[in-house]
């Protein structure tokens, strides 16, 4: 069994973004994984989120689908919701239903931290489905805003008050009281 630590994977992903061989990371992301210990500081889901990613960058949408599907069996914590990145895998695949059936999912269990919003607008977005990439920045915010927040959590919700923002400009909507959160 092994242990992963957070350096570890920041040494896995600088050496894929310095070498472009997303694959090869991915494939020993998975691998990691597959033999992580239970109490290791980088979750076995984690993993499989982390080699979808990789995947992704590797234009391997198929590949990124499967490890985000592993990670949504395993259960375990992961920094962006599983569902979230295989819906946006899937968009890719032109898989379209199944995408938007996967975000119905989330969205009637409500994503339970901001960086899930986030990816969701911003996938939504650069899909060019504005008025859901503006729904799902509403929601975040509208579920967020009133909590006590970290400073990291605030800057997370002037991130998704930004994108909100720029997409509903290019809906052509006029400002209303949450683009004004952002003076």
């Amino acid at each position: 069994m092994t242990r992963v630590t957070t350096a570890d994977l920041d040494r896995l992903e600088f050496r894929a973004v310095q070498s472009g061989d997303h694959a090869e990371v991915a494939a020993e992301l998975l691998g990691l994984a597959d033999s992580v210990d239970a109490d290791s500081e980088i979750s076995r889901a984690e993993l499989f989120v982390r080699a979808g990613e990789q995947w992704e960058m590797a234009q391997e949408f198929e590949l990124a689908a499967r490890a985000y599907r592993r990670a949504i069996d395993d259960g375990g914590t992961t920094i962006i919701d599983a569902r979230a990145l295989l819906a946006g895998a899937l968009l890719e695949l032109d898989l379209i239903d199944d995408a938007y059936a996967q975000l119905e999912r989330l969205r009637t269990e409500g994503p339970r931290n901001l960086p899930t919003y986030i990816h969701i607008a911003e996938t939504l977005q650069a899909h060019g489905d504005l008025k859901a990439a503006q729904l799902w920045a509403t929601l975040g915010v509208e579920r967020f805003r009133h909590q006590d927040v970290s400073p990291y959590v605030h800057d997370l919700l002037m991130e998704l008050l930004r994108i909100r923002y720029r997409v509903r400009v290019d809906l052509g909507l006029p400002e209303d009281a949450l683009d004004r959160m952002l003076d």
